[in-house]
């Protein structure tokens, strides 16, 4: 298996929904195969080229361009990316999907009740308490927009890990993005 072409794997979702693990175990997958990967962690990108923003809608929007123009630089480099990042509204996806060439949209769909449950960090009960600094969480204090069009939906509700893994892999390589 090799990239034929420099792609980006967008992985979208709520905090909690799976995106981080999926993504993670996508890109331990295509290591083993020989290729290439960067995997971008929004919450670990944030800390340094948005360390300056917060958490409004604003301020995610703003992130998730900064996100988008280093995974088109990193495609031009020949690198396939996979970003793993919150990207909640559609105008955040469509600044992405023009930014980045070749452009995939993972959804990685969950619902609220189940990301609630898996949140080891407390954030979700944080937020809905209001805490300071959490007034701004995705999915209770921001409403995360459902995409419109994404290339494929897990749905980490219904299918394990490695359901959802699989799955993704053959839809990649239906849409030539893998051999």
């Amino acid at each position: 298996m090799e990239n034929r072409q420099s792609w980006t794997l967008w992985f979208i979702g709520l905090h909690g929904s799976g995106k981080t693990t999926i993504s993670s175990r996508i890109a331990d997958i295509l290591r083993k195969k020989g290729m290439e990967i960067v995997l971008l962690d929004g919450d670990e990108v944030r800390k340094s080229i948005s360390s300056d923003l917060g958490y409004s809608l604003e301020d995610r929007n703003i992130h998730m361009q900064r996100v988008a123009d280093l995974c088109s630089r990193l495609n031009n480099e020949g690198k396939m990316v996979i970003a793993a990042v919150a990207s909640p509204t559609e105008k955040s996806r469509d600044y992405a999907k023009k930014a980045i060439k070749n452009f995939f949209t993972v959804y990685v769909k969950c619902p609220l009740e189940i990301c609630e449950k898996r949140d080891v960090k407390g954030h979700y009960k944080k937020a809905r308490l209001g805490e300071k600094g959490f007034e701004h969480f995705l999915g209770i204090g921001i409403r995360f927009e459902e995409p419109k069009n994404p290339d494929i939906v897990l749905e980490t509700s219904k299918y394990a890990v490695e359901e959802c893994v699989g799955v993704l892999l053959g839809k990649m390589k239906e849409r030539n993005i893998l051999r």
